[in-house]
């Protein structure tokens, strides 16, 4: 579960941190990391078109310097859209004033309010500097698709396990993810239907 879902520590250590939406609406937040990149991010956006769905997508600004035609597809699409540093750079391995450069960096390539750290982890003093500019994101329910060791039924175990009212659902833009993503996507979205929730973004 400490996977799966975040601890009541990291609330502790990030208190204005966002990990979960509204509990008392039946209401879940799909959103995609990583990308945007052309073997997956067409994919995601035109089956989430076929759903009527609206996601918020945290995206590198490498990956948006490198496929800008991507970037504005989600754009134009009406999704939101949040930084997720420059390069994908882990917090916790590198100077505060260093990560603060790539996150601003990324911020050069397109505006936003929303900031999600990669791993869901940063320094505490990055996240003060930080939590006056940014909505800081985190997660209610982490899928783990990027992990080609954990089988496809037991991702979509954790979506059906974890989902609850307000859940900010992780799912990856990434090559990682490609084959989990593409089986368990749609029937995740099929379950959150039935049960009776709406898709919304940050």
């Amino acid at each position: 579960m400490f996977f799966e879902r975040p601890t009541w520590l990291l609330s502790r250590i990030y208190p204005n941190g966002i990990f979960r939406k509204n509990p008392e609406d039946r209401s879940v937040y799909l959103t995609f990391d990583d990308g945007p990149i052309p073997e997956l991010t067409t994919w995601i956006l035109d089956f989430l078109d076929s759903r009527g769905i609206k996601a918020t997508f945290f995206m590198v600004g490498h990956n948006v310097q490198k496929y800008p035609d991507l970037y504005e597809q989600i754009v134009q699409r009406g999704h939101a859209i949040g930084n997720h540093t420059f390069n994908h750079v882990r917090s916790m391995h590198m100077r505060n004033p260093d990560f603060i450069d790539n996150v601003r960096k990324c911020d050069s390539l397109f505006k936003t309010r929303l900031f999600r750290p990669p791993h869901g982890i940063m320094r505490r003093w990055s996240y003060r500097y930080m939590k006056e500019e940014y909505d800081i994101v985190f997660y209610d329910v982490i899928t783990r698709d990027y992990n080609p060791k954990i089988k496809p039924s037991k991702i979509l175990w954790i979506v059906k396990h974890y989902t609850r009212n307000g859940s900010i659902i992780v799912f990856h833009d990434s090559l990682k993810s490609e084959r989990n993503l593409k089986i368990v996507l749609p029937k995740a979205v099929d379950w959150l239907t039935e049960q009776g929730y709406a898709f919304k973004t940050l």
